[in-house]
């Protein structure tokens, strides 16, 4: 997986691209400095994955991720920061990240991050999901309470396996209803999912 590392912090950067060119399957094809270079580069080299941070001066990374989304859809974005903020998480999954985690994680849970975006999941911060608004257990609308129950854990960034074992369902069973959950909502896989599920009007 080639990744791009967007930060504004030169240590910050270097340190990154260090520890995560020692991990296997990664390889960081570079860094920017601000969101506009950001864009600049994915236009230019493509890599398959952003690290993106959230505050820099000029163009920031929420800014920069809409229209890295927009000329390169496939182009993954995890955003980085500090900030345990439910708006910014909520402006930057809208903007199209698929993941959003703090620097204070440690390097090789980042990069098992980034692995779980190129295998289609959505990653959230753990520690920020239980800052914010905590499931009420009332069906959303036109899904059932067991078609809720999955899809918030989907959107806490759970396999179907694990939402198995939340539920007390088979895998197969956690499999099923979550297909009928994105036929329902005409949605096409999990991110898309828990992109709804935490920017839908609460």
């Amino acid at each position: 997986m080639k990744v791009l590392i967007v930060d504004d912090d030169y240590l910050v950067t270097r340190s990154l691209r260090i520890i995560l060119s020692a991990e296997g399957g990664l390889h960081v094809v570079g860094t920017a400095r601000d969101g506009a270079e950001a864009v600049g580069f994915c236009e230019k080299h493509r890599p398959d994955a952003v690290l993106m941070d959230i505050r820099m001066p000029g163009m920031d990374g929420i800014e920069a991720t809409r229209l890295i989304k927009q000329r390169r859809a496939e182009t993954l974005v995890m955003m980085l920061t500090t900030f345990k903020d439910e708006a910014l998480l909520r402006q930057a999954l809208k903007a199209g990240a698929a993941g959003y985690v703090l620097k204070s994680a440690p390097a090789s849970e980042i990069a098992g991050h980034l692995r779980a975006l190129a295998s289609g999941c959505a990653v959230v911060n753990a520690d920020l999901l239980r800052r914010i608004t905590e499931p009420e257990g009332i069906p959303l609308q036109g899904l059932t309470r067991r078609e809720t129950e999955v899809t918030e854990l989907v959107a806490q960034g759970c396999s179907n396996r694990e939402i198995g074992e939340r539920l007390f369902i088979s895998e197969g069973t956690a499999r099923n209803v979550l297909s009928g959950v994105l036929s329902k909502l005409d949605l096409r896989d999990r991110t898309q999912l828990a992109v709804f599920y935490w920017t839908r009007s609460v």
